[in-house]
């Protein structure tokens, strides 16, 4: 069932044990589960079923630290959420992504990746994906890798007539959650906006908020700050350790052969490095997207080798002698590591219409995720040199310790971090379920539960994880009705 307002939801007598609030890859994904249960559930999209700069306006922040994006234009705020402006880009996060790092403060999960595995079959169905393959070492320290790009599937669509004709969800439009009312042991309604004016408190049995990798976090501050606390209870690290993945273009390649590795369709590989190489650089996690590049670019990145390598273009003279066989851009996406001062709070003097504070974001990049670019180009370099695969030139401003450029990606889009998962709740808001410390049924979908970054694309292991906190939430449900019938 799809309401196009709350005061048309209402009216219909729809009785939900499960509310979700937001209809991105984790809401619709969570909301999916939950209903094959066969237990009724309403998500609540603050935005209708097209964009619109109305809605979109609820979006605007401000970013304190290094350049970003404008903070309504890195998300959207309609049905299916940003995965109606995702590029598709698919891998999961690595098993050494969710393990501890002695070299990393507070890294490491609750869970391991072996958690999320049974659900990567669903996954793959749900983001039109065909099976991953296993990566290859090309060395003892760099890894060939695959990513996936996926149809980019815009879950407004995708999903519209399932949820249409189902008797066991109801999509409500154009509803906000302005604020979420607690005990400090449990969720008690959340305040609704529709249409207009005030809709009061709707109320259910257990709720999910997942409204992205900002809002997740502006909603539990602004809902906490509202209750004296009664929302989450121990929020020392609410809206903290908030991470992206920064991406730069960081050097050129020459290869001696154009087949030394497995390129896509697109005339892309991408790489990555062992946990070993991590450890022994004391370095982040990073993947390097190698880009094929045209012949006449390649014949000028021979002439300024020569210029300013001149070892790199006596091997040039002597393996490729005339013959100008590939070069390559490379670009770098690294992680971030999860630090308390980059975090999501409430701004002090800008609002959004109905008088909420608005997201302030600060954020910056660290010394770590500089070694991290640096030191991985360097072993990706020393990798080809010894395979004699080919030569490397890193880019002035990465060697020189200079400014990152500002006329580049910047950054991934993805908003990870802010609600983190761990067991402590100093240093976490969720528990391994999801479930908000302290909160009997409260619980958050989406990446800003990553207690990681890891270095690949966010969106496969938000779906995973909210396929498992989906299958979760029916097993509440059913103890908790079997309970109610005892």
């Amino acid at each position: 069932m799809i309401f196009e307002g709350y005061e048309s939801f209402r009216a219909s007598g729809f009785q939900p044990k499960v509310i979700v609030i937001g209809s991105g890859p984790a809401g619709t994904t969570i909301a999916r589960k939950v209903a094959q249960a066969g237990i009724p559930v309403a998500i609540f999209e603050a935005g209708g079923e097209e964009y619109s700069e109305e809605s979109q306006d609820f979006y605007k922040g401000r970013t304190v630290g290094d350049p970003y994006f404008d903070l309504d234009v890195t998300r959207l705020r309609y049905f299916g959420g940003s995965s109606n402006h995702w590029a598709g880009w698919c891998r999961v996060m690595d098993a050494l992504d969710f393990e501890p790092k002695a070299w990393v403060p507070n890294s490491g999960w609750p869970i391991r990746r072996s958690d999320i595995e049974p659900y990567l079959d669903e996954v793959h169905d749900i983001l039109d994906l065909v099976p991953f393959r296993d990566d290859i070492a090309i060395s003892d320290d760099i890894r060939w890798v695959q990513l996936i790009k996926s149809p980019a599937v815009r879950f407004g669509e995708k999903f519209r007539d399932e949820i249409a004709a189902s008797k066991t969800i109801a999509l409500v439009l154009n509803t906000y959650v302005t604020e979420l009312q607690g005990d400090g042991t449990q969720l008690t309604g959340a305040r609704i906006w529709s249409q207009g004016k005030d809709q009061g408190i709707a109320t259910a049995e257990y709720y999910v908020s997942c409204t992205g990798g900002l809002e997740n976090s502006r909603l539990l501050l602004w809902s906490n700050e509202k209750s004296n606390g009664g929302v989450v209870p121990h929020a020392a690290a609410l809206g903290r350790y908030w991470m992206e993945h920064p991406q730069f273009e960081g050097g050129n390649v020459i290869m001696n052969s154009a087949t030394q590795f497995e390129m896509d369709e697109v005339s892309e590989a991408f790489f990555s490095p062992s946990r070993e190489a991590m450890e022994r650089e004391q370095i982040l996690n990073f993947g390097i997207r190698f880009i094929q590049m045209p012949y006449h670019g390649a014949k000028w990145l021979v002439a300024e080798l020569a210029c300013v390598a001149p070892e790199t273009a006596e091997w040039l003279s002597e393996e490729l002698g005339a013959r100008l066989r590939c070069a390559a851009q490379l670009y770098v996406g690294w992680e971030q590591s999860p630090r308390a001062d980059n975090f999501v709070a409430l701004s002090a003097t800008e609002r959004d219409a109905l008088g909420i504070p608005r997201v302030e974001l600060h954020w910056q990049k660290g010394e770590l995720e500089r070694r991290t670019l640096l030191e991985g180009l360097r072993l990706f370099g020393k990798t080809l040199a010894e395979r004699d695969y080919g030569r490397l030139r890193i880019a002035d401003w990465v060697l020189n310790g200079d400014p990152y450029p500002t006329d580049q990606e910047l950054a991934g889009h993805h908003h990870m971090g802010g609600t983190r998962m761990g067991n402590d709740p100093a240093t976490s808001v969720v528990d391994r379920n999801c479930r908000v410390h302290g909160m009997r049924n409260l619980y958050v979908g989406g990446s800003s539960v990553f207690a990681t970054s890891g270095q690949c694309n966010p969106t496969t292991t938000i779906v995973a994880l909210a396929a498992r906190l989906g299958d979760h939430l029916a097993r509440q449900v059913g103890q908790s009705a079997m309970l109610g019938k005892s």
